[in-house]
């Protein structure tokens, strides 16, 4: 496992952050995530593909993950997704 058992535990309990909150506070999503984690697995000599990579991340297939949890981005979190985008 490439980080710890109970970051994972707390990662993937906190399903009510989406990752449009994730992007303003940390400049990264559980997608970004999921192809770092992809990356890396292949760095390590192990194959973990980025659809196999975001159902670890995300705890079930993306897909299953976002009929159940991703909600539509608030203007004001579009509004400071924008802000944040054009300082980079």
């Amino acid at each position: 496992m490439l980080l710890s058992e109970d970051f994972w535990v707390i990662w993937i309990a906190r399903k009510d952050v989406q990752n449009i909150d994730l992007m303003n506070l940390a400049s990264f999503c559980r997608n970004c995530l999921s192809k770092w984690y992809s990356a890396e697995a292949e760095n390590r000599g192990h194959e973990v593909g980025y659809d196999a990579a975001r159902e670890i991340v995300y705890g079930m297939p993306y897909l299953e993950w976002k009929a159940k949890y991703q909600q539509e981005a608030t203007q004001e979190q579009l509004d400071k997704f924008s802000q944040q985008s054009n300082k980079l």
